[in-house]
């Protein structure tokens, strides 16, 4: 379980550690590591990279526990200072920041996008549909449209242009034929 440490005796023990007390470093790190690991992660989003740089913050304190003034800082502003910076270091430093997975792996990764022969193909084919359409009077063009991208009823076609269902069934079907000859052609 994790010490709680009130501010002066994370300090002493940062003293401590400074005079090469392994017990008292062991403390400081079982205090404050949790809270540094967050710090580096929070920076680098990238719990391997977060984890390496964490080593590093220690290894910092080790060194320069001895440089360490209470009067100065608190000793977790101080720690958080040394995690914060060593993770921007790493950020600048250019290291990659997430672990990509080795080219062989590539051809098992399916790519979304439609092929580029699909995408002129349908741009193709609605381009010539909209020609087809253009052939049509204005009102059946309308209402075949209407009817197959707006996916009203023919009943409720029928009732919007105030015309019998027959007459709106009628309209659509010839119009239909003559989409199918023109797209045939």
């Amino acid at each position: 379980m994790t010490p709680m440490l009130t501010r002066d005796e994370l300090a002493l023990a940062l003293g401590q550690a400074g005079e090469g007390n392994r017990a008292a470093f062991k403390t400081v790190y079982e205090a404050t590591s949790a809270k540094l690991f967050g710090v580096c992660l929070r920076i680098l989003s990238d719990r391997q990279l977060a984890e390496d740089v964490l080593q590093d913050t220690y290894l910092t304190v080790w060194r320069k526990a001895s440089s360490f003034d209470a009067t100065r800082a608190s000793p977790i502003t101080w720690l958080v200072t040394i995690a914060r910076n060593r993770s921007i270091d790493r950020l600048r430093s250019g290291a990659p920041m997430k672990r990509s997975a080795p080219v062989e792996d590539a051809h098992d990764l399916a790519d979304a996008a439609p092929l580029a022969s699909e995408v002129v193909e349908t741009h193709d084919d609605v381009n010539r549909l909209n020609l087809c359409l253009d052939t049509l009077e204005d009102k059946v063009r309308g209402v075949i449209r209407t009817a197959f991208m707006d996916g009203i009823t023919y009943d409720a076609l029928a009732t919007r242009e105030n015309v019998p269902l027959g007459t709106m069934k009628s309209w659509i079907r010839r119009g239909l034929l003559k989409l199918r000859s023109c797209l045939e052609s």
